[in-house]
């Protein structure tokens, strides 16, 4: 990585100007670290108390949201949002790591990401990585008047597939062509959400929101896995999420990093979120370390986030690193989560995934999103005093969601 006339230079192609005006981000020895209030670093200001972007978390924003500032409630992993609107969005989101060396990925969409233009247009991702190393990627639009979910708790169904629980046990059924799965879920951490998990973006009075609820942070899973004439039974760890919006993502968020894993008596979700350049490319981070079930950290201000050796994916060509650096510091204890990526599962970009019919309308609109999704390792440090008193190895499945036009041609 070079800098030429305030542009960044990379393996043949050009980042845009005011990408390193605003994106917060400093290049030290080959890495780029952002801007976060880390230790002794001096801010004008918290990023959660920015104008343009903040992370609700006075108590007048629990009290207007209906939310209590520590216990989640059922009802917030119900539908929050009205599907059937334009550029609203909502999905719920489950992943496995199974003892067999299976992964698998099951989300459930009240329209396809990439298109929230549209009303209701109930859809499901089946993504798994079986144990004889062949991954399958399934999808399937559904029409409106199969879907139905439940406003007081999750209770989520698209024609047969089904997604439910209340915050503790799950169970979710989803097939696709010759590809079936059935998982149990029960959760062993708490249901956690960082701060409000509200997040706003705008000037005041015209805010847009983003809005995640970690609803199973880290829970214990069976699944049932059929391909075909074949079928995997396995237990495992698994994880569930719970998003939604008011506003096209694309116009809020220009790319985030996100990931999670229990390695050891660790658990990790860890994510860095950089807004859109009406947003001036404001980062924001959420974090959850927790040992055993009990939180270590969760204070998003005291994290320093930083990427290294950056390559540019060949199908996607986005920006992508191969090594994910989190760190905090809680008193005298300092933890340091790396995703180390071995493998991209998957690499696509958005208006590859659209039906036909609605390609031209991307492509009309400069669509250049993508989504990527990696394996590999994730390593926590645990220091006291500077000394290492723990270090704790395993596998982990994590993401790069590119909204923004993130690489020009040189």
């Amino acid at each position: 990585m070079v800098i030429i006339a305030n542009q960044a230079y990379f393996d043949g192609v050009f980042y845009p100007d005011n990408w390193l005006k605003f994106s917060h981000l400093v290049l030290q020895d080959g890495v780029f670290f952002s801007y976060l209030p880390y230790g002794e670093t001096k801010m004008s200001q918290p990023i959660t108390n920015s104008p343009l972007m903040y992370l609700a978390d006075r108590s007048e924003d629990y009290q207007r949201l209906g939310i209590d500032p520590m216990v989640v409630q059922p009802f917030e992993d119900g539908m929050r949002i009205e599907g059937a609107s334009e550029g609203t969005w909502e999905w719920w989101y489950f992943d496995a790591h199974l003892n067999n060396g299976a992964k698998m990925v099951v989300v459930f969409y009240t329209k396809p990401n990439t298109m929230p233009h549209l009303p209701l247009s109930p859809f499901i991702r089946i993504s798994l990585e079986l144990p004889d190393g062949r991954s399958l990627q399934k999808s399937q639009m559904f029409p409106a008047e199969v879907f139905s979910s439940s406003t007081e708790c999750c209770d989520v169904k698209i024609a047969n597939n089904h997604f439910y629980g209340d915050l503790n046990s799950y169970t979710i059924q989803a097939s696709i062509d010759d590809v079936a799965v059935e998982v149990q879920l029960q959760g062993q951490i708490r249901p956690w959400r960082p701060k409000s998990g509200h997040m706003y973006y705008g000037q005041k009075g015209n805010e847009k929101l983003f809005a995640w609820l970690p609803s199973v942070p880290q829970g214990a899973v069976l699944a049932t896995i059929r391909v075909g004439d074949e079928t995997f039974r396995a237990t495992g760890t698994g994880y569930h999420d719970h998003n939604w919006g008011n506003a096209p993502m694309a116009s809020l968020i220009h790319h985030w990093y996100w990931g999670r894993a229990q390695v050891g008596d660790f658990t990790v979700i860890a994510s860095n979120i950089t807004a859109a350049q009406q947003f001036e490319y404001i980062p924001q981070t959420v974090f959850l370390l927790a040992k055993n079930g009990e939180i270590l950290a969760d204070d998003e201000r005291c994290v320093k986030f930083s990427i290294e050796q950056i390559q540019v994916d060949e199908t996607t060509r986005k920006p992508v690193a191969d090594l994910v650096k989190y760190e905090t510091i809680n008193g005298n204890n300092r933890y340091v989560v790396t995703f180390e990526r071995t493998k991209t599962i998957l690499a696509s970009r958005f208006i590859d995934q659209a039906p036909p019919d609605q390609r031209a309308k991307l492509e009309m609109s400069g669509e250049d999103g993508a989504y990527l999704r990696f394996t590999g390792l994730v390593t926590v440090e645990h220091f006291v005093n500077e000394g290492r008193v723990a270090c704790e190895q395993g596998e982990a499945l994590w993401e790069l969601m590119y909204f923004g036009h993130a690489i020009f041609p040189a």
